[in-house]
């Protein structure tokens, strides 16, 4: 889950990270109260949203009144912004957080998440703050710093001063580095993080380290051990479908492609996706029902995917193991009748009780087309979307 810079901020000043003072503000008497209240030569309006990018977007803008600050409030706020990070269709600002100023001497990055590979948490810090991290990994990854932390020990002094001498820092600069680099990592590990950042961490002209923009990632399937976390999810930063999905108990991820695939299991999931581009298509989502989903909620996976205006066909690639097959079909034909049923369905069922699922849906009304195995329901999946996109 995904929450507000201006909520991790107040979560990691807990934890010891510096942050600067700031308010919210969703009206532009807000924004211009906040600035006043901060009593700062220049403030930053920033918008809340969850993507990076916000800046070079137009998202961020600098207040040298609380009069400016309103009316950069007024036209920020109900503003669609389109970022690297949020697709074409962009995402509304609905919230500003109003923050003081400093004078930047130096940016920084440091990071944090697991590594797959290793299983442990890796800090990673580089001299090139408040850039896309992502590109500087990708062109030099040599310029990024990484220690790997044991779990049983935690992060230790010696591995935060090495990262801070390799960032140049020296004297109480550096000791003020690992000051923060130890509370960002128990920020982390208390709030069950999948990812915390700081992008740019900033050395100010008064020698002070401050994380001037932040970011935490909470790991959905830990959120039942913090209510509170929980609480600081924002709907309307979430799509409808996803909310929806939640509220059913299913996984959902929406893509930019235009094929919808329904599967049980991650790992069919990135498989059957890897299956459609190979045929030269491009998956709308991937909508996992778990390994025991009942046939209401086969049902209810199906209106969800369907209700995407984007799909132009819905590949539904099964494995029955806990789950049977002709349990998913059942659940397919009600949603199918339910939602009257408008692009070309393709289903590829294997395992437990495979041929009572194929008769089902063999023997059903409904126009759907068998597969008999993932390349095939790949391939005819592909085909069946641009059929539909030429007959539109």
């Amino acid at each position: 889950m995904r929450i507000h810079e201006y909520q991790a901020k107040e979560l990691l000043r807990g934890f010891g990270v510096t942050v600067l003072r700031g308010g919210l503000a969703t009206t532009p008497a807000d924004a211009e109260l906040a600035a006043a209240v901060l009593d700062t030569p220049i403030c930053a309006i920033k918008a809340q949203i969850h993507a990076g990018g916000r800046g070079k977007a137009g998202g961020v803008k600098l207040a040298r009144s609380p009069e400016e600050a309103r009316d950069h409030a007024e036209a920020m706020l109900g503003m669609v912004l389109v970022t690297a990070q949020t697709g074409p269709a962009g995402q509304r600002v609905r919230k500003l957080y109003v923050e003081e100023g400093c004078r930047i001497e130096r940016e920084l990055y440091l990071g944090m998440t697991v590594d797959r590979e290793t299983g442990r948490v890796t800090i990673m810090a580089s001299r090139e703050g408040g850039v896309e991290i992502e590109e500087v990994a990708k062109l030099h990854p040599e310029r990024i710093l990484r220690a790997e932390v044991d779990p049983l020990t935690g992060l230790q002094a010696n591995q935060a001063r090495g990262l801070a001498f390799g960032l140049g820092l020296r004297g109480e600069v550096a000791s003020k580095f690992v000051k923060l680099a130890a509370g960002l990592y128990r920020a982390y590990v208390a709030t069950d993080a999948s990812l915390a950042e700081v992008n740019p961490l900033v050395v100010t002209a008064e020698g002070e380290l401050v994380a001037l923009d932040a970011k935490l990632e909470l790991d959905d399937n830990a959120l039942h051990r913090h209510p509170d976390l929980a609480a600081l999810r924002d709907p309307d930063e979430e799509q409808q479908r996803e909310l929806e999905a939640k509220e059913h108990d299913l996984s959902y991820v929406a893509l930019e492609g235009d094929i919808a695939c329904m599967v049980n299991g991650a790992g069919l999931a990135m498989g059957t996706m890897d299956m459609i581009q190979l045929a030269g298509g491009r998956p709308a989502n991937f909508l996992d029902v778990g390994g025991g989903a009942s046939e209401a909620k086969v049902a209810a996976a199906f209106k969800i995917l369907l209700a995407d205006p984007g799909v132009r066909a819905v590949l539904v690639n099964i494995f029955g193991g806990i789950m049977k097959c002709d349990v998913i079909a059942k659940g397919i034909l009600a949603a199918a009748r339910h939602v009257n049923l408008s692009v070309p369905l393709v289903v590829r069922l294997e395992g437990t009780n495979v041929e009572l699922g194929k008769e089902l849906l063999a023997q059903s009304d409904l126009e759907i087309i068998p597969a008999d195995d993932l390349a095939d329901a790949a391939r005819k999946a592909v085909a069946a979307a641009r059929e539909s996109v030429r007959a539109a």
